[in-house]
């Protein structure tokens, strides 16, 4: 099961889920729960209800309809219902197109399953994704402290994650040293400016060689994440 954020988590189909899966709807921020049929998901439902469904009907077909209908046919239909399946089995959705709210075909990208996912949360009127602040290829969770690159998770301390948060809100805006020492860690932090260098360093690391230069050292400044303002848009 995926860490639960906000009172009504998604319910995904089969348990376990597939990896893919189950790190997209993690570094989206959603909150889930793998369940094996519709028995267990009766059994497992939150008080308010499930926020949604993402079922995946490639490996086992009847199971993911048998759910589907189980969740569409009872009193208060549960919706969204986002199916996954691949590209042989779009004849099976024929006459079926009740149990469920959009498809995408597997495998899948997971920015196109997270756009698919939240134009029907639009749809519905149910909010379930947290605050992301995102540039380019690179995400942060603000609820989960989690960070990706492309979908490639990055393993951060917790300053080098407030440090890339606190950059990454202000694109293309120059800091000093000092100015990111009070605005981050907020306070006279012992080390000085050299702790900033240090995590500059490190997150650049982490971001790899090719993606290193989206933190710029300003010459005798300080540092600027993305490109200056008077860039962006040209």
């Amino acid at each position: 099961m995926g860490e639960v954020k906000g009172p009504e988590p998604l319910l995904a189909f089969p348990d376990p889920p597939p990896p893919l899966l189950a790190q997209t709807l993690d570094l989206a921020g959603y909150g889930w729960k793998a369940v094996e049929n519709a028995a267990i998901a009766v059994q497992h439902e939150p008080r308010d209800g499930w926020a949604g469904a993402v079922i995946v009907a490639d490996e086992d077909p009847e199971g993911a309809f048998g759910i589907c209908r189980a969740l569409r046919k009872r009193d208060a239909p549960l919706e969204p219902v986002l199916l996954l399946i691949s590209g042989a089995q779009l004849s099976e959705l024929e006459l079926r197109e009740d149990l469920f709210d959009d498809f995408c075909l597997t495998p899948f990208h997971p920015k196109e399953l997270e756009a698919r996912m939240r134009h029907q949360f639009w749809r519905s009127g149910r909010g379930t994704r947290p605050e992301i602040v995102e540039y380019g290829d690179l995400v942060l969770n603000l609820e989960t402290y989690q960070a990706a690159f492309g979908h490639r998770p990055l393993d951060l301390t917790y300053m080098e994650y407030e440090l890339l948060k606190f950059l990454a809100t202000h694109p293309g805006k120059v800091f000093t040293r000092e100015q990111l020492l009070s605005r981050v860690w907020g306070y006279e932090y012992y080390g000085g400016a050299r702790t900033v260098d240090v995590h500059v360093r490190r997150l650049r690391a982490k971001l790899g060689e090719e993606h290193a230069n989206l933190i710029q050292t300003v010459r005798s400044v300080g540092y600027r994440f993305g490109q200056p303002r008077a860039l962006v848009g040209r």
